[in-house]
């Protein structure tokens, strides 16, 4: 068992910077591939990026280059660094764990979201 808690959303203009954080604890946490997720309301969950325990990181195309998904094994954390937000971005963030990829069927572990908000 993981349990996931993210933190750091909010209210951001267009064009902004913020960075989620999501802490692991439970289980051995290198053992798990990470992920972040977004569904903003009226529309499906969907896939942000995703870290497996090589390394090998991937995005959805519409925040590559500008969102950068890492993890501190030491620290049981996992961050989602945004830049140059628009205004699609908005939408609440969850942090995942298990195999990896872009399928939310792929993760087991969730945390409870945090709201991200790009204003003008």
């Amino acid at each position: 068992q993981v349990q996931l808690v993210e933190s750091g959303g909010g209210i951001v203009q267009f064009g902004g910077s913020l960075r989620l954080s999501c802490a692991a604890s439970g289980d051995t946490f290198t053992n798990y591939a990470v992920g972040w997720f977004r569904q903003a309301p009226g529309t499906e969950r969907e896939f942000v990026a995703t870290l497996r325990q090589s390394g090998v990181a991937g995005y959805r195309e519409s925040v590559k280059g500008r969102f950068t998904i890492s993890r501190d094994n030491l620290k049981n954390m996992v961050y989602l660094q945004m830049n140059n937000l628009k205004f699609d971005d908005t939408a609440t963030y969850y942090c995942a764990a298990g195999m990896g990829g872009g399928s939310s069927r792929s993760y087991d572990y969730w945390g409870q979201g945090t709201r991200v908000t790009v204003s003008s």
